[in-house]
């Protein structure tokens, strides 16, 4: 009995000891998660997406007031009704009310519900300026919707590309891993890259058929008009690869129109960009060179 007394003692520290490089160990995977991180729903979940745009920010702030306006007046109409119910039913008032008007509560019911409205309107108007435009972009993309794909154009870096959706036969070949970062009908063969804490200022329009870029969690939802350029603006916090959806039902295609932001650093968006110029430079030729003729 001593000796095994004796032999659980000496384990003990042996085990904070592996206990402490587990959690460090678990520390460094989660930095390494973090940087690998994907904006994707998972069970369980509530409430809004954790907000990676100070637009998001705002925008889960003024939806928090909201809430608690319509939960206090849902509350207090239907304290009024069982009131009501319980002091004036038949039982109790066989004879009923002659009374057809209150100075006072009608005064009342005017002004507070006009009182509310400012209250919600103030924040509201506050959020669609700060949303419309950036005043100091650090970054210029053009979005084209097409029936049923986008197209991305970096004007400042004459970068131009098309994103297509994944398509089944293609995704199936995908690591078990690989399918959950990159979900079905939300995978994309070219995702639109920009580099974290820039101002990104986009420009949306179309081709055909009215579409919608729509991206949740950076809490953006810009219309795509024919003939017309819609300005945006989002700031991404933290690296990672964030999905969205047309928003704007454009026929047939219209489930199949995903949209895929990967979200790097700096560093990492310029060597992007010297691939993607490279990829795009034309193949040299065999062709003789003609000098011209004088």
């Amino acid at each position: 009995m001593v000796s095994n007394s004796g032999a659980s003692i000496m384990s003990r520290p042996r085990t904070l000891a592996a206990a402490g490089l587990a959690f460090v160990a678990s520390c460094g995977a989660a930095v390494a998660q973090d940087s690998d991180f994907v904006d994707l729903p998972h069970r369980g979940q509530m409430n809004l997406h954790h907000p990676p745009t100070e637009i998001m920010d705002k925008l889960v702030s003024l939806h928090n007031l909201l809430l608690v306006i319509i939960s206090v007046i849902t509350v207090f109409v239907l304290a009024l009704l069982v009131y009501v119910m319980v002091r004036f039913r038949a039982s109790r008032n066989p004879v009923p009310s002659q009374v057809t008007h209150n100075t006072l509560l009608e005064v009342a019911w005017t002004v507070v519900p006009i009182i509310i409205l400012i209250v919600i309107a103030i924040p509201s108007f506050k959020l669609l300026y700060f949303m419309d435009r950036t005043t100091e972009p650090g970054l210029t993309v053009k979005i084209t919707g097409k029936q049923w794909n986008w197209q991305y154009e970096y004007p400042d870096h004459k970068i131009e590309f098309e994103s297509f959706m994944v398509k089944e036969a293609d995704w199936v070949k995908l690591s078990d891993a690989e399918k959950l970062r990159r979900p079905r009908l939300l995978a994309v063969d070219n995702e639109m890259v920009v580099p974290v804490n820039t101002n990104v200022r986009f420009y949306v329009t179309s081709t055909d058929v009215m579409h919608a870029w729509a991206v949740p969690a950076f809490g953006v939802k810009h219309d795509a008009i024919i003939g017309r350029l819609n300005e945006g603006w989002f700031n991404v916090r933290k690296e990672g690869l964030y999905y969205g959806q047309c928003s704007q039902i454009c026929g047939s295609g219209h489930a199949y129109m995903p949209i895929a932001v990967r979200v790097v650093s700096k560093e990492a968006f310029d060597k992007w960009v010297a691939t993607k110029k490279a990829a795009q430079l034309p193949a040299p030729t065999d062709f003789a060179r003609v000098e011209p003729t004088r």
